[in-house]
């Protein structure tokens, strides 16, 4: 399905209860990623970020919770990123997409409980994914910015550590035990350990260090 088309996204679902009759897990990892400096960024080009990450999610489960409503129960996986608890210079707009899904699902949880119906956040770290090669740049960063030197050694930086990441199966291990589980907790946090440590880092230690921390990293 195209999650920015309303069309498709019903007609998928049709399909789908048309051929089992009934749903019960919708799993929402679509995603584009976009890189530039804010400056840069155009409003269309932000907008097109936000319509697949996160207004994309949004159509998808507006779709489907009528059936589980229905049904008295089901279970729905949004899939963010570490990148929507950790903002990352020159991917403004991708986190901007990612911290919203976060409040997204928070609230969709607690309005959807009393129906049965479960919702779940998966933030994996760094993953050797297509969406490094299919990043889309705004047009304005390809045109003498003068964000550029610093912007191509983030984004070299950020395509090394994707490459050296984990193989995207291994992500289909932890999703297959919470879509087991009766019970799921509100956040999943999967990756790497020092990811894993940067998020804690971020909320112990002052909000100055952490960011030197991270411009350091991204060799900024």
């Amino acid at each position: 399905m195209d999650v920015c088309e309303t069309a498709s996204v019903e007609a998928a679902v049709a399909f789908i209860l048309q051929r089992e009759g009934r749903l019960d897990v919708l799993v929402n990892n679509a995603g584009i990623g976009h890189a530039g400096s804010i400056e840069d960024t155009s409003i269309q080009e932000g907008k097109a970020q936000l319509e697949t990450n996160f207004f994309g999610v949004h159509r998808v489960c507006r779709s489907v919770l009528p059936v589980m409503r229905k049904q008295g129960s089901g279970l729905i996986v949004n899939i963010s990123s570490i990148g929507g608890l950790i903002s990352i210079p020159f991917q403004g707009f991708y986190c901007a997409s990612k911290y919203a899904l976060v409040a997204l699902t928070e609230s969709l949880r607690m309005e959807v409980k009393p129906f049965g119906i479960h919702v779940t956040l998966i933030e994996p770290g760094d993953f050797k994914t297509g969406l490094t090669a299919n990043r889309v740049f705004a047009a304005a960063s390809q045109n003498a910015s003068a964000y550029a030197d610093r912007q191509d050694a983030a984004i070299g930086a950020l395509e090394r550590y994707k490459q050296s990441g984990a193989d995207p199966g291994d992500l289909a291990v932890p999703l297959e035990k919470i879509m087991e589980k009766k019970r799921v907790r509100p956040h999943y946090l999967v990756g790497m350990f020092f990811q894993k440590l940067a998020v804690w880092g971020k909320r112990m230690l002052p909000a100055s260090v952490f960011e030197k921390l991270i411009m350091s990293y991204y060799r900024i």
